[in-house]
């Protein structure tokens, strides 16, 4: 079974775990006010694995599947005998990354938590787009696809504006970061990545 499977099926049963249990929840909940009075660290992470219902678990499991698959596959290919454990690593440090903003944003603020794998998803769809920047990726407003290094760009706009301007209780800071964290990460570990990736834009190929 791949690692991206794997975090499929455990974040379903926690998510779903905790649907039916509101304990649950609210012990892995991310909750800036807590983790400053109580150190509770672990929830930059446990967070990542629960979600607000059936639709937001079933749309991020459903684009992990989607493009894990091919991120796993090339950290397999591009690190060989680490890429299983630097896979690991990009998701789980993702979530965690992508939550530091909002932490010290709302520290002090007793209402404010938040919960949902978006910000590793979005570090997997920016690593697969980091290597294949060609690849054409499909939305609502682009049904026919774009290539994957436009719909990047959009993305990060769409995320700074959303982020700035709206008040949709969607965590628009932790997309753009935890996308940002997953373009990165791979460059940093092998910055030839990124000739590679500017290559494949300049011939087309």
């Amino acid at each position: 079974m791949s690692i991206t499977i794997l975090i499929i099926v455990l974040t379903c049963i926690t998510s779903i775990a905790a649907f039916n249990n509101q304990n649950i929840k609210q012990q892995l909940i991310f909750s800036p006010y807590i983790i400053k009075r109580k150190k509770d660290w672990f929830r930059f992470l446990s967070s990542g694995f629960l979600h607000s219902d059936w639709m937001h678990l079933f749309f991020n499991m459903y684009v992990l599947f989607l493009f894990g698959k091919t991120t796993e596959a090339y950290f397999m290919r591009v690190f060989d005998n680490a890429g299983a454990t630097l896979y690991i690593l990009l998701y789980t440090i993702a979530i965690s990354l992508s939550e530091v903003y909002s932490y010290f944003k709302h520290q002090d603020n007793q209402g404010y938590a938040s919960l949902g794998a978006s910000g590793a998803v979005s570090a997997v769809v920016f690593a697969s787009i980091l290597f294949q920047p060609l690849n054409k990726i499909g939305i609502i407003f682009f049904p026919i696809g774009i290539p994957g290094f436009i719909f990047g760009i959009l993305y990060l706009l769409y995320s700074m504006y959303m982020a700035r301007n709206a008040n949709d209780n969607v965590g628009h800071n932790a997309h753009f970061y935890g996308a940002v964290f997953g373009f990165l990460f791979p460059i940093v570990l092998k910055p030839e990545l990124f000739m590679e990736f500017m290559q494949q834009i300049s011939y087309g190929r």
